[in-house]
Order: C-alpha cells, then structure tokens, then sequence
C-alpha cells in the first residue's frame, strides 16, 4: 500500500552550504505532488533527501525527520540501500544500463534484492513494462540492448526498472526535460496511472506540467542568491495556479521572476 510522507525541520548542506532550510510538508499516499521553482532553489535536493540519495554526493548531509508512515528514513540503524528499494527514483536523463537487454535492465533490482525463479522473473518483467506502458513496444525483442530504444521509450524503461521492485514512492527529477513533446504525453499520461499504486513525486520547471498531473503542487523559491532554499507554500495544484495565498507565488507563476 502507498505510504503516506511527512517531512520536519529539514535542513541539508552540501560541506557548511545550506542548500534548503526548514522544510516541512506532508505528501499524501497514492496522489502526484510537484516541486516547481526557479532553478538553484532546492527542488531537486530537497527530493533527493526523500530517498536518502543527497547523503551520496560529496559532503551532502541531512538534519530533520523524514517520515514515511510510521518510519524515520534517517533513524539509526535504517539502512540507506533498503530507503532507496522503498522510495524509487526516476532521473533527468534516461540512464538504461547500456550493456544490459531490456529484460535484464527491469530485472536488475531484482536480482540485487534477492534470488527469483526464472518463470517469476519473468512474469515481474512483463508486469514492469506493461505497467511503464512500455510493453507492446519491446516485448519482440527484450534481449536487445535497451540503449537502443528512443529517448522516451528508455524512460519508460527506467521506471519500468523502478517499479519492477514495488516501491511506495516514486520520485521523478524532471523525468520529461529530455524527451520531445509525444513521449513528454506518454510520461505525464503514465503517471497518471501510476498514481493508483504509488505516492509520486516529480521535480518539473514546467508549470503547465505541474498543472497537467499533479493533485498538490509546492513552490519553492530563494530569499537571496546565495540563501538556501526554502519552501514558499503548498496546497492544491489549482489553488495554486488559481489563488496562490503568497504573491512570490503568483509573481513566479505569471512570469513575472524566474
């Protein structure tokens, strides 16, 4: 079951940079929240916390709770590896493996995660892409190299991969930016799917986007160049776009900065 997330008192710092400052916002289960924002404020850090994926880069740490249900991602003793099985990821630019075949690029976290009978493999795989919306497409040759598809459909492929090991949330980092208009509506419609099974959450600089596939949508913005990011509001994706409560809300949404 999709698992409901509440995040307090967030702060993270790449070495003594604060990049984002004080975050606190509750993502509910089986529902789309966007991140919008002009560039450099924090979105995209800020969703790499929720998976534990910021403590990867280079002095990156965290400060504050990250909630999922009744679990704290950052307690002792959680290991980051099995937050990361729970809380999937989909990147900026698909990143297939590319020595891999199609079936062992969706079969990949499987096979880290534990040891599956070839015929359950199978059926994993097969449910993986049809529910990437991908499978009518590849399933004549899914021992070819799955670099060799389009950009869309590998990004198709990568969220068949993320899928594949039944995570409860789902992060998307401007999983469209890349991708040309017809494969942007394959995504944005998958998505929508996907939400029947699993609390989404995309970073996106697409404000129409946003507005397309999300159910809430937070704006995050800089007091400063130089400042940390902060979380300027959240609510609604159509109170949002309609009646923001903030004007750096509206002004951004407009056109007005960013």
């Amino acid at each position: 079951m999709a698992k409901r997330i509440d995040v307090s008192g967030l702060n993270a710092y790449y070495g003594a940079h604060k990049a984002i400052d004080d975050i606190s916002m509750t993502i509910e289960p089986r529902s789309v929240t966007a991140f919008i924002g002009p560039s450099g404020c924090g979105k995209s850090t800020f969703l790499r916390t929720l998976n534990r994926m910021h403590e990867v880069t280079p002095g990156g740490r965290v400060e504050g709770k990250v909630m999922l249900d009744d679990e704290n991602l950052y307690g002792s003793g959680v290991d980051p590896v099995a937050v990361r099985r729970t809380v999937g990821m989909v990147f900026q630019r698909p990143n297939p493996f590319p020595t891999m075949s199609i079936f062992d690029n969706v079969a990949a976290g499987l096979r880290l995660n534990g040891s599956y009978k070839k015929s359950r493999l199978k059926d994993i795989v097969e449910k993986s892409l049809i529910g990437a919306n991908l499978w009518n497409e590849v399933k004549d040759r899914l021992n070819k190299p799955g670099s060799g598809l389009s950009g869309g459909q590998q990004q198709r492929l990568c969220i068949a991969r993320a899928i594949a090991v039944e995570p409860q949330v789902l992060l998307m980092d401007e999983p469209c930016s890349a991708l040309d208009p017809i494969s942007t509506l394959a995504i944005e419609d998958l998505i929508g799917e996907l939400k029947e099974r699993f609390t989404i959450v995309i970073v996106t600089h697409n404000m129409q986007q946003a507005a397309r596939v999300s159910d809430r949508t937070a704006f995050f913005n800089l007091a400063a160049v130089g400042k940390p990011g902060k979380l300027i509001e959240i609510d609604e994706t159509e109170r949002i776009f309609s009646n923001p409560s903030v004007q750096a809300t509206e002004d951004y949404i407009s056109g007005r900065f960013g």
